[in-house]
């Protein structure tokens, strides 16, 4: 459990938050929301991957900037054999890990670290598998156990891994945040000292900024890397001011407390242009937002009841009050258009309260039933005004004989609970992590996530299961396009969201900021930003 540092401890570091935006070598960031901790592979926000696995972690092959191409990364080189179930790994020569007080280590990266990091979440006898309080949502979700047989340490800078079958997302997927790369001999001292929490608290990993200290709620703080192997950054330090409120992170913004702000509100960037110090990011991001239906809590269990609900909600009026104009369209299927598989037959639920309230009467529902909608304070990209958005959903429902009562949570208990299954309604958004179509159908709808928590809904459909399963083993795009286009059949006559909208993305960025691009995976990288 992360703790806020003493106050005779953190004042220095509050101190210096003013002081730093005067320094060309400092950069602050207002965030959107605390990292649920920094052990990335328990978690699956995107404010926890930004201050972990786009700071102090790196895996063996990434993303290009602001783009879902593959390139090198801790691996120079790979080679896939020829039925797709060999990958071999030629990992990077001379990398170091980040030091830390008390824990010294003597040796770079190797090929040990990549099976401590990997057998760790798919091996339940390793002795790191069961000190996961959270387990490991994303490996659980995408059956990495099942798939990986085995990964073989060819030598020390060699690894093989073998599946059991081919898997066409695998390497993207090891591009994702929780295939990170930790060091297994800090984790072998964190053990030995009886210390194993350390590793939520005190990440250690091998990228280009070396964790600091993280007063909750507040600030996260790190360090450039200056033996990063890719370059040392420009920036000495990175200071994430965690701000829930957009609106505040404007004024911080533009009275220059942070040179970056991340997603402000849709309906304020007109405005936000015509200030000359500022500078507005925009961008079609693989994002979706949607309300996940808890179909394990009647009479949300009834199909009736959920086409219902679809029906009831007037998502155009929502979109408007949310977005604005232009800002993003709206949601019919698990993923954005932008990605293939979509299924062209689907047609939107219309805004039809009659129809809504003759299925609530049909599935036995009584009038005034109570059922619960819980949000987030703040905003972000795919929930700019959660407020409005719930108070708007609470209105819809009314007006159909339900009676729901709003419930507002800090985004980490939000989470926490959520993922416990005990909301009825719970507004959430998701950013793909590979540009492939599995990544929003496996981790948020697959009968896996709905036993690890990650599914919201709680959803469990044995075909559509099955279609999924069977698109990840298939690597030409047509058949797997048309497998999507079954599962997408099935989702929407089953109904166990209410997909809302495609948002686009936006940033700000102070006028001397330069170097900082949007990534249409939603995440936020500093490594390559220097300040004018």
């Amino acid at each position: 459990m992360l703790h806020p540092l003493p106050l005779l401890a953190l004042l220095p570091a509050l101190l210096l938050g003013s002081q730093a935006l005067a320094a060309r070598d400092s950069l602050v960031v207002c965030t959107e929301a605390s990292p649920e901790g920094f052990d990335l592979v328990q978690y699956t926000a995107a404010t926890t991957a930004d201050a972990t696995a786009e700071t102090v972690y790196e895996r063996l092959v990434q993303f290009a900037p602001g783009s879902t191409r593959i390139v090198p990364a801790l691996a120079e080189s790979w080679e896939i054999s020829a039925d797709g179930r060999n990958y071999t790994f030629n990992l990077r020569r001379g990398v170091r890990f980040h030091q830390v007080p008390g824990f010294p280590l003597s040796r770079e990266f190797n090929a040990d670290d990549v099976l401590w990091s990997f057998q760790r979440q798919l091996d339940p006898e390793h002795p790191w598998h069961r000190l996961s309080p959270r387990g490991f949502p994303y490996a659980e979700a995408m059956g990495m156990a099942e798939l990986i047989e085995r990964i073989d340490r060819l030598d020390e800078h060699r690894v093989r891994f073998v599946l059991r079958h081919p898997e066409a997302p695998f390497l993207a997927n090891l591009a994702m945040g929780f295939a990170s790369i930790y060091s297994a001999e800090y984790a072998a001292q964190l053990l030995a000292a009886g210390k194993p929490a350390q590793l939520n608290s005190l990440p250690v990993g091998t990228g280009p900024f070396v964790f600091q200290r993280y007063a909750k709620d507040a600030q996260v703080r790190f360090a450039a890397n200056p033996d990063y192997w890719a370059g040392a950054p420009r920036l000495r330090r990175l200071i994430f001011s965690i701000t829930p409120d957009p609106n505040v992170r404007v004024q911080k913004i533009k009275a220059g407390d942070c040179q970056i702000a991340v997603y402000p509100r849709p309906t304020d960037i007109s405005r936000l242009r015509e200030d000359p110090n500022l500078r507005v990011l925009e961008l079609d991001s693989l994002l979706v937002a949607y309300l996940a239906i808890n179909t394990r809590h009647p009479p949300l269990d009834d199909v009736r009841v959920r086409q219902a609900l679809n029906l009831a909600f007037d998502k155009a009026s929502y979109l408007r009050a949310q977005y604005g104009e232009g800002n993003a369209s709206p949601a019919l299927a698990p993923y954005p258009p932008t990605l293939w598989g979509q299924n062209p037959e689907l047609k939107a639920w219309p805004h039809d309260p009659q129809r809504a309230r003759a299925l609530l009467r049909k599935a036995g529902v009584p009038e005034g039933q109570k059922l619960s909608i819980w949000t987030r304070p703040g905003g972000g990209p795919t929930n700019p005004n959660p407020g409005i958005g719930a108070q708007m959903l609470q209105a819809d429902l009314r007006a159909v004989g339900i009676d729901a009562e709003i419930r507002v949570y800090e985004w980490g208990e939000l989470i926490k609970r959520a993922k416990a299954g005990e909301h009825d309604l719970v507004f959430m958004g998701w950013a793909g992590d590979n540009g492939d179509p599995d990544n929003f159908l496996t981790p948020n709808l697959s009968c896996a996530a709905a036993a690890s928590g990650e599914n919201l809904a709680g959803w469990c459909h044995e075909r559509f299961d099955q279609l999924i399963r069977e698109a990840r083993r298939i690597s030409e795009p047509e058949r797997r396009a048309a497998l999507y286009r079954e599962a997408l059949a099935i989702f929407h006559a089953q109904a166990p969201w209410i997909p809302l909208a495609y948002p686009k993305q936006f940033g700000l960025t102070r006028s001397n900021v330069r170097g900082f691009q949007l990534s249409p995976l939603g995440s936020n990288n500093f490594a390559r930003v220097e300040l004018d």
